[in-house]
């Protein structure tokens, strides 16, 4: 007590004392900082770290390690904010301000107003945290011990007394069969085997002498050589690139309510189908669709930007903030779901509720994307591509002289005509001299960069081989644009010939002797830079001798631009068996190669997005754009790895970076993923049933060590996906019976456990394809700009109209049909054809009545059981019974039984064979894989 109270004799309280004295021990207390040691971490530890310690962590909060405290729990805030007790999310919690949060839970009390105070202090004062006794923490990282989150290791195969397997494939599911107390059904009958392969791998019908060749073929290679065709088939990637794309959200309009085209999506698809067919290694394949434009596959890109987006921007700034996180929402959620089976994008708001997935994860990967823009953008001109497009046009002349006498009457129809490139073929001609007289453009004078005659595939038109130009005149002026250009070796607008009058023109080239010749090749603009000044009504003249002129080519049959020509007709029915189908084949390859010159010779604008430098990228509180916290440099998921980048790496480096990571065999989820996905697509089901799913929510694999095992395999065997078909192929697993057995489906109702093939109905690509194939007007042209199932009224938003009739320009594969969001193909859509408004690793597969009435009632159906009608009498007999039998093998790979011709002779006598037709057509023996 103060020495002049005492002396002044007053009286004071006990009470006053006291408060003098506790308010002197404050003003002392408040000179010093709050000690971590003694004063908050017994508090911790007494209130808080029974539910937030080291042996539990409600909502993935824990409170024992600042690193833990740091970066928060479920909510992705971290816990405090050195130095901002009211931005903290623990004072929030202790305080009671969240509803139904209040830390500690009732019944147990909450911190008193002291404890809270203390708290509070403590974190104003920049909660400072000395690890004392504890290991350090600040390298401390989320850990996982969930089975996919392990590295890959190869399995020991399973030690069976069993004759039943054919393959490691068949040890581990014979391991899981036994355990189950199952057995194995018995092969499948020839005849099933490959209609099952044909439908599975081409979504095609094998043809009846391809069934009666297998059937009657009893080498122990057989099969294998049967499946080896089926992969060398071009029609595997047309067949397997639509799961991929159901995969990827690809479709060719943006979706919303505008639902505008994108004219130019449609080299992505073709990108898949090749990538496929050329069995491009996976890893490689995963790498070009992230960062293509930095590793010479440009197109791949159209990954990235592959899914809806909204043209129509907001003023309100909050909105559009808004439509470019869902942009970008769209390009992590799918390449985490697609690539590592990781649902990523649950982690937007807060830290992932199941999988060790922080909020800063998802954050870092919006950095990597960042600078990703939906758009058009030029294709760079690849130097190798006038050299391809020389090889393919010797190729293509080849198999026309080939395929030349086969040619159907009045049905060759040409390209039009093209900046990047032409082609003129003709029977071998001798000349001395070449004239080629222009008499329209598309627009101003004629201009030409590159003329090529061919003499036994050399291109003999060279200046340096000693050939002669002269023209009718060259525009003066221009620098680039000389005569000397016409012919010197050297594509592109900038050495090029311009004439001197406005759509006409003609250029003369003397060989030093006498050629053969007969392939013409010229083109406006091999770049692709310039779409003017180019020829269209022309002609080309030889001449032995001066003055004695005859034409080899010309315009003719060309047809209009922006219309694709119709392909020739062939008929082959005279032909012997072994020569058909090599007739067959050849044509197949001329398809084909012309579909890819066309690609290349097509302009260089792709929808495979743009790209530009980002600014930083902040997380965002509960996914709020204008909620930013703190920045995030570009980097994965922490529990996985890192990618070593600087927060000021380039917007490229950045996706080179994650696509490195992704498709490193290190990471453990890609191999398992994708093996798990194609083993899904030939089962129906995968080894792991959520497939886009491989953590904590999702299934675990019913046969861990088969699903391993074949993801080494696919690693070491340089990321084949074929490699991985064969040995699906190619085991007893595969070619079981479908056939129900009593005994085993009491046990295994869905078939988990592979005791037999699990039949299914077809898709509805491969049900279209086939019934058009059945009909015999299926058109096996590849690639290119598709075919529209709709009427477009082309107003600012557009309207979709289903076609009602349909011609030969709609007969192509469906894979080929241009893919519309938010609108379905009014006869097949109604299969569970996805919108392409998300991933989708697995279609539904419905039964409806619309499903029923649109096979039976379309007028899609009632054509082509009119076209199936007409080949049936083309190519089965004058009578109803041969006229049947041919149905029969045409649609179901076998002759009809006697009960069955019987049955379908009296329906077509009385109903007619159109309706006969219609009624095979609508056959579940035709729409399900047996």
């Amino acid at each position: 007590m103060p020495a002049e109270l005492l002396k002044s004799g007053r009286r004071v309280s006990a009470v006053v004392v006291l408060t003098l004295a506790c308010s002197i021990w404050v003003r002392a207390e408040a000179d010093d900082k709050v000690n971590f040691e003694s004063q908050i971490r017994p508090l911790l530890q007494q209130r808080c770290w029974d539910c937030h310690g080291a042996e539990q962590q409600e909502a993935r909060l824990r409170l024992d390690r600042r690193s833990a405290v740091l970066r928060g729990g479920d909510s992705g805030e971290p816990a405090l904010v050195a130095g901002n007790a009211d931005a903290s999310h623990l004072m929030q919690l202790v305080l009671g301000r969240e509803v139904g949060k209040r830390m500690p839970p009732e019944p147990q009390p909450a911190l008193t107003e002291a404890e809270t105070a203390l708290l509070r202090r403590w974190i104003n004062e920049g909660a400072e945290w000395s690890v004392g006794a504890e290991p350090d923490d600040s390298q401390e990282s989320e850990v996982s011990d969930h089975w996919s989150f392990q590295p890959v290791r190869r399995p020991p195969l399973p030690e069976l007394q069993s004759d039943w397997p054919a393959s490691a494939v068949d040890l581990y599911v014979l391991q899981g069969l036994q355990r189950q107390g199952l057995s194995p059904n018995p092969m499948a009958a020839r005849r099933d085997q490959i209609r099952r392969l044909y439908l599975d791998m081409l979504g095609l019908l094998p043809e009846p002498q391809a069934v009666l060749e297998y059937e009657q073929d009893e080498r122990p290679e057989a099969w294998e050589q049967l499946v080896q065709r089926v992969l060398s088939s071009p029609h595997y990637g047309e067949r397997w690139a639509r799961y991929w794309l159901d995969l990827v959200r690809f479709a060719e309009t943006n979706g919303y309510e505008t639902n505008r085209e994108r004219p130019n999506a449609w080299p992505y698809r073709d990108y898949v189908i090749r990538s496929l067919n050329e069995d491009k290694p996976y890893d490689q394949f995963v790498r070009e669709q992230l960062a293509g434009d930095a590793m010479g596959a440009a197109e791949a890109t159209g990954y990235l930007v592959a899914g809806p987006y909204d043209l129509v921007k907001s003023p309100d700034i909050n909105l559009t903030l808004m439509q470019r996180q869902n942009e970008l929402d769209d390009m992590i959620g799918t390449t985490s779901t697609v690539f590592l089976g990781l649902t990523v994008g649950c982690a937007r708001c807060h830290n992932h509720k199941f999988d060790p997935i922080l909020q800063r994860d998802y954050y870092a990967l919006q950095a990597v994307f960042a600078g990703v823009q939906h758009g058009d953008r030029q294709l760079p001109e690849k130097p190798e591509t006038a050299e391809e497009l020389g090889r393919l046009g010797a190729r293509i002349g080849e198999i026309q002289k080939v395929l030349q006498p086969w040619v159907r009457a009045g049905s060759v129809q040409r390209e039009a005509v093209s900046v990047r490139g032409n082609e003129e073929t003709f029977a071998p001609q001798r000349a001395k001299f070449v004239r080629w007289t222009i008499t329209a453009t598309n627009s101003g004078e004629p201009c030409v960069d590159e003329l090529e005659i061919f003499s036994a595939g050399q291109n003999v038109a060279l200046a340096s081989s000693g050939v002669k130009v002269t023209a009718s005149g060259t525009l003066p002026g221009y620098e680039i644009h000389q005569l000397k250009h016409l012919n010197d070796g050297v594509p592109g607008n900038a050495r090029s010939w311009i004439s001197n009058e406005a759509g006409r023109g003609w250029v003369m080239l003397e060989f030093p002797e006498v050629r053969e010749i007969s392939r013409i090749v010229w083109s406006r603009d091999r770049e692709g830079r310039f779409q003017d000044r180019l020829a269209t009504k022309y002609q080309f003249e030889v001449s032995e001798q001066p003055g004695v002129w005859s034409v080899v080519a010309s315009d003719a049959g060309r047809v209009s631009p922006g219309v694709a020509p119709v392909e020739p007709e062939y008929d082959f029915r005279v032909a012997a068996g072994s020569e058909r189908d090599d007739l067959q084949q050849l044509l197949t390859e001329l398809q084909s190669l012309r579909a890819r010159r066309r690609q290349l010779q097509s302009p260089g604008a792709v929808y495979a997005g743009t790209f530009q430098q980002p600014g930083p990228t902040h997380r965002l509180f509960r996914g709020e754009p204008t909620a930013q916290r703190e920045i995030v440099g570009p980097n994965t998921v922490a529990v996985l790895g890192r990618l070593g980048l600087a927060e000021a790496s380039s917007e490229q480096q950045r996706r080179v970076a994650l696509a490195n990571w992704i498709a490193s065999s290190e990471n453990p989820l890609t191999a398992r993923v994708i093996v798990n996905r194609l083993w899904q697509f030939h089962f129906g089901r995968g080894l792991v049933s959520t497939p886009s799913d491989f953590g904590a929510a999702g299934a675990r694999p019913t046969h861990p060590e088969l699903l391993d095992w074949l993801s080494i395999e696919l690693m070491e065997n340089n990321w084949s996906l074929k490699h991985i078909h064969r040995l699906i192929l190619c085991s007893q697993t595969y070619r079981q019976s479908s056939v129900p057995r009593a005994d085993a489906m009491e046990r295994d109702g869905g078939t988990e456990w592979l005791w037999r093939f699990p039949s299914r109905r077809l898709e509805a690509e491969p049900l279209r394809d086939c019934i058009l194939q059945s009909a015999g007007v299926l058109r096996s042209d590849m690639y290119g700009p598709g075919f529209s199932a709709f009427q477009v009224e082309l107003e600012n938003v557009r309207h979709y109209f289903p076609k009602q009739q349909y011609g030969p320009e709609d007969w192509r594969r469906m894979i080929y049909q241009t893919k519309v969001r938010l609108e379905r193909e009014s006869v097949f859509g109604v299969f569970d054809c996805p919108d392409g408004a998300t991933s989708v690793p697995r279609r539904s597969r419905s039964t409806t009545p619309l499903q029923a009435l649109n096979l039976f009632n379309s007028s899609f159906m009632l054509q082509q059981s009119e076209l199936l009608a007409e080949r049936l009498k083309r190519e089965g007999g004058d009578t109803a019974a041969e006229q049947i039998q041919r149905a029969f093998w045409i649609c179901f790979g076998r002759s009809a039984a006697e009960d069955e011709l019987q049955e379908c002779a009296e329906f077509v006598q009385t109903e007619g064979l159109v309706a006969f037709c219609r009624a095979v057509l609508n056959s579940n023996e035709l729409a399900f894989i047996p």
